[in-house]
């Protein structure tokens, strides 16, 4: 029987979760979508996500299989949306899930939607019952994984620091 969970990374699981956004890159540029192709998200950036207690790795059978950001508190990316609007509107309290990667080792073993589900009970844990994230328009991947979880698509944001267009989506639980 094999175990799977999610728990908090560490500073020591830093090298298996830069290899996995690394794979995760390459994967992406291989399909022709035109995310993660910049150097973000970098090993610093990594790094910080551990120092601030919100990267999450995901344990299959004793191995880091996946990881995930899980940003608490208003996401500056989320303050304007078009096309669309978030159902509690911008400045809700809610949780948002980034960076969220599965090892190359393990694709198409399903393991997506497993870490995005402790996500969503994590985020209900810590007393989010909005959950918000998005992703590429392209990553068609990512948006069936989104929706599996029960995601709502909510519009259209841009990131920040390049301006770039992603996907919005929202579950709101109980």
């Amino acid at each position: 029987m094999s175990l799977t969970y999610l728990r908090r990374a560490t500073q020591a699981d830093l090298p298996a979760i830069a290899a996995i956004i690394n794979d995760a890159k390459v994967y992406l540029k291989e399909q022709k979508i035109n995310q993660w192709q910049d150097g973000y998200p970098d090993t610093a950036i990594l790094k910080q996500d551990i120092e601030d207690g919100i990267t999450f790795v995901l344990i299959h059978n004793n191995t880091v299989a996946g990881t995930a950001a899980l940003h608490q508190g208003i996401d500056i990316n989320y303050l304007k949306i078009e096309n669309g609007q978030w159902e509690d509107g911008t400045d809700d309290h809610y949780a948002a899930i980034h960076r969220i990667a599965v090892s190359r080792d393990f694709r198409g073993q399903h393991l997506s939607e497993p870490l995005m589900n402790s996500l969503i009970t994590i985020s209900g844990l810590l007393g989010f019952k909005d959950i918000r994230i998005d992703t590429h328009p392209d990553n068609k991947g990512m948006q069936h994984v989104i929706n599996s979880c029960g995601f709502n698509y909510r519009g259209i944001v841009h990131m920040h620091s390049d301006n770039t267009i992603r996907y919005a989506y929202q579950l709101v639980i109980d």
